[in-house]
């Protein structure tokens, strides 16, 4: 009794048809129906009473007669309301479940260009986890099997590989070049061990900077450092470096004897005669004169 009480709830869980994805609700449906042992009504025809009929040929006809009842209210409950109103005349499940096949399978062979077409189009991005999107592509193939589209597993897995970001292009082109044949199960779990290499490789990086940052660390550091420090750093440095040059200044000195520029008194000639008629004795002041 819990068994079949956990079903009914089920029921009321289960999407209401609005006549869009007919084949998704009637596979739900079969399911549910099945697990209460009503499902037979659908394929097997109503017994006929005869006259002469055994009791257990009776009993089975009642059974066949109320299983049916409940399934087809299990069936028309699980209908939004217009679609209620139309197919609530219906006198038994089977038949009712026979219109529903012939008109919205019918109508859902339309959608199989569109299903095909949001295959081909489908695109991965950068930023969103691959085995999401993966998954996705899954449930576009799930509904080719429900419209029995058929399609070369081969062309599946290279056009899945196609769809690839293009953070992943080295992986792209590795598969590519991979002469093995591989389905949509192995290329999934290829996928879903190159997505937890790379979140492993992020966490790591994230943890430990690179060299890049640690310089850049160092660079704002060295901008810290006091002005006058740095002042006092090159001008002791710059002292230490600089070279007397004597040479330039006695250039541009004027000569103390004569007064003019470009050499000093010792090579003064007018300083030299006067040394000359003084005999080489210099005067009084001009020893230590004499010697620049």
């Amino acid at each position: 009794m819990t068994t079949i009480c956990e079903m009914s709830a089920n029921f009321h869980k289960l999407d209401k048809f609005e006549g869009v994805g007919f084949r998704r609700w009637q596979k739900k449906m079969h399911f549910l129906l099945s697990a209460l042992n009503m499902a037979y009504v659908l394929s097997s025809p109503q017994p006929k009473e005869r006259k002469n009929e055994t009791l257990e040929e009776q009993r089975k006809r009642n059974k066949w007669e109320n299983d049916d009842y409940v399934c087809r209210g299990h069936i028309l409950n699980g209908m939004s309301d217009p679609l209620f109103d139309i197919y609530q005349y219906v006198d038994s499940a089977k038949e009712l479940w026979d219109q529903l096949e012939s008109k919205y399978i019918s109508e859902d062979a339309s959608s199989k260009k569109f299903l095909v077409s949001n295959f081909n189009n489908y695109k991965m991005i950068d930023a969103r986890p691959i085995m999401e999107q993966f998954h996705e592509i899954q449930r576009i193939l799930g509904s080719f099997k429900q419209h029995n589209i058929a399609m070369d597993e081969t062309f599946i897995v290279s056009s899945i590989i196609d769809k690839l970001p293009p953070n992943w292009k080295d992986v792209r082109n590795s598969l590519k070049h991979n002469k093995d044949d591989m389905n949509v199960e192995q290329l999934a779990a290829h996928l879903r061990i190159e997505e937890g290499i790379r979140l492993q490789d992020g966490q790591k990086d994230s943890n430990h900077p690179n060299s890049s940052t640690v310089n850049m660390v160092e660079d704002e550091k060295t901008k810290t450092i006091p002005n006058n420090k740095k002042k006092s750093h090159n001008f002791h440095k710059g002292k230490m470096n600089k070279k007397p040059n004597f040479g330039k200044e006695s250039q541009q000195a004027n000569c103390w004897e004569c007064g003019k520029p470009g050499h000093l008194k010792r090579n003064c000639t007018i300083w030299k005669r006067k040394m000359a008629k003084n005999g080489g004795k210099q005067g009084q002041g001009e020893s230590s004169q004499g010697q620049l």
